[in-house]
């Protein structure tokens, strides 16, 4: 038996593409039409240098810092993603390794696991949230998190989800009856590893999401509750002041690309905004995220946290976004392939890998914690940053 342990996320993902089926593979993999916000998410990250010192290095490192209230012993949160149905512990599993690693995760209201079992598993989980179905059902659901125990909320306005992918959209089945089992059977069987994770608990990956049930209990599907989001008319500034003024802990907007909206999420009393596409799930051709940090964070770095997402797949990636203006990151896809790879052991892998990286990259530039980190230990190319909305 192979060693389980990996070195890298990029290890991760291939362990994760290997165990996985191949629909289940594709789906983690994601991005929208041609995929070149996808991948400008990563490569942006490549264009930017490192300006390391050789001598007066510091031998302590400080590598925690605080978000929403919440003290964290490394600066990556585990991002709110919908259906973990790739391991039977799903969310479950990734709650106890961002808890055992001291930091924080996120719950999709798409999430196959209940929020109170989630933050059950680790205090520091906030709960995630679209703005979907009446006021009053907002209020429901938010009520519900609140007496789960959730540290704080995420607003997610930047998914759209309008666009398909060039290379094909993996087909999800609505429910996993008999009739989907039959249609799928041939790549789970030919994926038994996987496949047995399941066998040996008697169930089935689950499909349903909990968090949006019903008053009266009734659970919907995941493309139920898409339903639901997509029949609701988009959220307003004035909702999204209005659903904050609900909720009496820190509030996170994601999805931030624009100078105006950033301005617009301080006005609405959002405590914190997370600069993200969507991990290339929103409009395509859209920056970087990375690329418009810079001139978020100079425009309201001094009035709210900032976190990005979208893109990181290395500690040295967490070391440029801080330097850049963010407090911390939240990781998405690399998570998963570790959960895919690994179950709530990988997740851990994939946070002790970024706590490697961001450690040996802040020893390298002279620093002694992260929040010395500054512009001057970046090589920013000419014509990198996008200025969006300024």
């Amino acid at each position: 038996m192979g060693n389980p342990w990996f070195e890298t996320v990029a290890e991760a993902q291939r362990r994760a593409d290997k165990r996985l089926p191949r629909s289940v593979s594709s789906a983690l993999l994601a991005g929208s039409e041609r995929g070149i916000t996808y991948a400008d998410n990563i490569d942006a990250f490549s264009e930017l240098g490192l300006a390391p010192h050789v001598a007066d290095l510091k031998s302590e490192k400080n590598i925690s810092t605080s978000v929403m209230g919440m003290d964290l012993a490394l600066p990556v949160i585990l991002s709110p993603v919908g259906a973990q149905a790739i391991h039977p512990d799903a969310e479950v599993a990734v709650a106890r390794a961002a808890a055992s690693r001291g930091t924080a995760n996120g719950l999709s209201s798409f999430a196959s696991k209940a929020v109170e079992d989630v933050a059950a598993a680790n205090p520091n989980t906030l709960m995630q949230v679209y703005w979907m179905g009446t006021r009053e059902v907002m209020v429901q659901r938010l009520d519900r998190a609140k007496a789960a125990g959730v540290k704080g909320l995420i607003l997610t306005l930047d998914w759209s989800f309008s666009n398909g992918r060039d290379w094909g959209s993996p087909e999800i089945p609505e429910r996993l009856n008999a009739r989907a089992m039959i249609k799928f059977a041939p790549e789970a069987i030919t994926h038994p590893k996987w496949l047995m994770e399941f066998a040996k608990r008697r169930e089935l990956p689950d499909l349903t999401t909990p968090n949006l049930a019903s008053p009266q209990g009734e659970v919907p599907t995941f493309f139920g509750a898409y339903g639901e989001w997509m029949q609701t008319p988009p959220a307003t500034w004035a909702d999204v002041a209005w659903l904050r003024a609900q909720w009496d802990g820190p509030f996170m907007v994601k999805g931030i690309c624009r100078v105006d909206d950033a301005r617009r999420a301080v006005d609405a009393g959002a405590s914190a905004i997370s600069v993200s596409n969507h991990g290339g799930n929103n409009i395509d051709t859209t920056p970087a995220s990375i690329r418009v940090l810079p001139s978020i964070a100079s425009a309201v770095g001094d009035q709210i946290e900032i976190v990005l997402d979208s893109g990181v797949r290395r500690g040295s990636d967490v070391i440029k976004a801080m330097a850049l203006g963010a407090r911390a990151v939240m990781i998405g896809r690399a998570y998963l392939w570790g959960l895919a790879a690994n179950g709530q052991a990988g997740v851990e892998n994939v946070l002790d890998i970024m706590r490697g990286g961001i450690e040996s990259t802040l020893y390298g530039l002279g620093h002694s914690s992260v929040h010395d980190l500054s512009r001057c230990d970046v090589v920013i190319p000419e014509g990198f940053t996008r200025s969006l909305g300024a």
